[in-house]
């Protein structure tokens, strides 16, 4: 098993990252957290005396090793550009210039001392799958994002070798929780029955698989304790269901009064229809397994939108 006392990461204001940050800072981790410059969001990020807010561009990634003299162990590479939406997702010039990030982020981490990189890949690089989707599962990318993210997983790894780091690749599926992006699924949902309105959805036929951000955070604090080098770990919650169960159970923690427009958007022409980790080689190699149920996740995020939009109405009243 590796120690780990200082970390540095990319992405820190999503979902995963802000669960990170609280994850590593409970081990008595320092932490670098490198965030966008101006990014609003940084305030989201938990303030403590083991975290150290960085503001950098991907794009300006090599300048850290003169901004951060300290040794660090673990580079965590949760950072990417245009992640939502078709038109961003094929924006080939734009994933192209990820996949540069991405390695000079490697190139960094060495600089830096780190003895291991771990990146944060995603779902899209297989394609639609039908059955659980394992580390030697194929991959037949369909948009560019995935394409990229593929591309990225494997010439970072090379790139780590070349360099003496450990590499550790995984192919995130859904997660959710407090900081999770606006135009995700499940945000929209909370949003919309928050304000009385009924989200329009599809038929909800789609079976898949989510997991909380809190126990995402874990798995990465694991993988770089003892994950593989060399290894892909796909990451989910270990748990397919319909997609309507998850619709009504957030519903049901909001009001169970509340209609769901089930059927009023239509599929997608290359709609993914069923999204599953396995997670047995995850499991094996870091002990890792799912703690928190999609009830208790929702809970907490709901109360945390809350809480955000409540801060909003207060701030705006204080404007006026």
């Amino acid at each position: 098993m590796e120690r780990i006392t200082n970390a540095i990461l990319t992405g820190p204001t999503g979902a995963i990252g802000l669960a990170l940050i609280d994850e590593l800072i409970r081990r008595g981790v320092r932490v670098t957290a490198v965030c966008r410059p101006g990014s609003a969001r940084m305030a989201d990020i938990t303030p403590h005396p083991l975290v150290r807010v960085v503001e950098c561009d991907l794009g300006d990634l090599r300048s850290l090793s003169m901004r951060c003299t300290q040794d660090y162990d673990v580079f965590y590479y949760l950072g990417w550009a245009s992640t939502f939406g078709a038109a961003a997702r094929d924006d080939m010039d734009v994933q192209v210039s990820n996949i540069r990030f991405a390695l000079d982020a490697v190139r960094t981490a060495a600089a830096l001392g780190c003895h291991t990189f771990i990146g944060a890949g995603s779902q899209a690089e297989y394609g639609r799958v039908e059955g659980l989707l394992r580390p030697d599962t194929p991959c037949f990318p369909e948009n560019g994002y995935g394409m990229a993210k593929l591309c990225a997983g494997e010439m970072t790894r090379v790139e780590s070798e070349k360099l003496g780091l450990r590499h550790i690749w995984t192919r995130i599926l859904s997660v959710y929780g407090p900081g999770d992006g606006a135009g995700t699924l499940v945000s929209t949902v909370i949003n919309a029955l928050l304000d009385g309105q009924t989200p329009a959805c599809t038929a909800g036929g789609q079976k898949w698989d989510y997991l909380y951000s809190e126990d995402a955070a874990r798995a990465f604090y694991m993988l770089a304790s003892s994950g593989k080098h060399g290894s892909v770990y796909p990451l989910g919650g270990g748990r397919v269901c319909p997609l309507k169960e998850y619709i009504c159970a957030i519903r049901d923690e909001i009001d169970p009064a509340l209609p769901i427009g089930f059927g009023q958007i239509p599929y997608a022409s290359n709609q993914v229809t069923y999204l599953g980790a396995d997670l047995s080689a995850l499991t094996a190699d870091t002990g890792f397994l799912p703690e928190i149920t999609f009830k208790a996740g929702i809970q907490k995020t709901i109360s945390y939108i809350k809480a955000k939009r409540n801060d909003s109405g207060q701030n705006a009243s204080k404007e006026q």
